[in-house]
């Protein structure tokens, strides 16, 4: 994952750039034929599978949709439906891509919540008192240095992800109130 960036500084060889680019073409056009290869039920293919299968086939899957049940992997397909070109370092890293994707991506769009909240700013006459449920020491240390912004917050020794997750959900609901107060007539 890091050797287009290695190639960028001059740390990766022409060769085995070469060799990587030869290596992600195969995997994506491994993972286009696992999308576009359908195992229709009661056919050969889906017999053999339901025995590897909690629920049999009832409708037609890809390749792909199956492999992302955790009871299968790559190795369990019949094999007339495996390519049999693809080395299996490949097959390794597609099967690996395919049932981590959706961990992946929520993790991607936790990182973007995290960063659009780091800056957030906190109020300076904030009162971190009203915030029962964090520790004393917390309270303390946020009321000593006085965070401008949650990434700030986030950063103070002692101060966990927890804390700043409750310091964020009082600061919203502080937000939350301004706006209906201003709001009413």
């Amino acid at each position: 994952r890091l050797t287009p960036l290695g190639y960028q500084l001059g740390l990766v060889d022409e060769e085995r750039w070469v060799a990587v680019n030869k290596k992600t073409e195969q995997a994506e056009q491994e993972t286009q034929r696992l999308k576009t290869t359908w195992v229709q039920p009661k056919s050969i293919e889906a017999e053999y599978l339901n025995d590897k299968l909690r629920h049999p086939l009832k409708r037609e899957y890809s390749l792909h949709e199956l492999l992302l049940r955790p009871e299968l992997s790559y190795r369990d397909l019949p094999e007339g439906l495996v390519a049999p070109s693809i080395a299996s370092a490949i097959r390794q890293y597609v099967e690996f891509n395919i049932k981590y994707a959706g961990y992946v991506e929520r993790q991607q769009q936790e990182i973007a919540r995290m960063v659009k909240n780091e800056a957030l700013i906190i109020p300076k006459d904030f009162d971190y008192s009203c915030i029962k449920s964090l520790s004393c020491e917390v309270r303390e240390k946020l009321e000593q240095v006085r965070p401008t912004t949650i990434a700030m917050a986030g950063r103070i020794s002692g101060v966990t992800p927890a804390a700043v997750s409750l310091l964020l959900i009082y600061l919203k609901k502080q937000k939350e109130t301004k706006i209906v107060s201003k709001n009413k007539p």
